[in-house]
């Protein structure tokens, strides 16, 4: 019985720097986290959600370099706590911050994800390789760039194209198992690739509409 957990091509024993590829790619999360850091003070935001989303987006990437490097059940825990808190402080720091409704009315957007997020769960967790577990944030992520664009907001097209960039790295996502045979290394890694910049394009969709508030 292995003492590891192992789901992606690229690892192949319990060793550390078994998954370097998947591991070191993490760093494009740190890079976004930066880039959006960077973006906030040169458009002279100070507001507190999009600070902590930056914080949640270094998590992020820390916590997957922990779980694609020790494979662990406390490890795999570090990689998808902050992923999963990122989207519930961005769907309701955009409705109070962007969309500028009530709290209340961003706690029944949070109440939408979380809705759905209980129906897809109940769908086998070995469809799509796991990844069908992320669909409710490709839904909220679609209805969102949907708004965004029709109210005709600052960088109108940002969120559906960073939707669009969502299918791709869950495509990727998906299949990086059934490559295994063609690709040993797999394809995880253009996960976090696309992921960092879709993180980065979501971020920058709140801060240059929170500044234009």
């Amino acid at each position: 019985m292995k003492d590891y957990i192992d789901i992606y091509c690229e690892r192949v024993d319990g060793a550390f720097w078994s998954e370097p590829v998947n591991a070191v790619s993490n760093a494009f999360f740190l890079v976004a986290a930066f880039m959006a850091w960077r973006l906030m003070r040169k458009e002279g935001v100070s507001d507190i959600r999009a600070l902590a989303l930056v914080l949640i987006l270094t998590a992020i990437g820390v916590g997957s370099f922990l779980f694609h490097t020790l494979a662990t059940g406390w490890a795999q825990m570090a990689d998808v706590l902050p992923i999963l808190i990122f989207q519930i402080v961005f769907i309701y720091s955009y409705g109070t911050g962007v969309m500028r409704v009530s709290r209340a009315k961003a706690a029944g957007l949070l109440g939408i994800f979380v809705v759905l997020v209980a129906g897809f769960a109940q769908l086998p967790a070995s469809w799509l390789n796991g990844s069908l577990s992320y669909a409710p944030a490709l839904i909220m992520l679609g209805g969102l760039g949907i708004y965004h664009a029709r109210t005709k907001k600052a960088a109108p097209y940002l969120l559906l194209t960073a939707a669009g960039t969502f299918i791709v790295s869950l495509t990727f996502r998906s299949i990086d198992l059934a490559v295994c045979d063609i690709l040993p290394i797999g394809v995880h890694y253009f996960w976090h690739t696309l992921n960092a910049l879709l993180l980065y394009m979501v971020l920058r969709a709140l801060i240059v509409n929170i500044r234009n508030n």
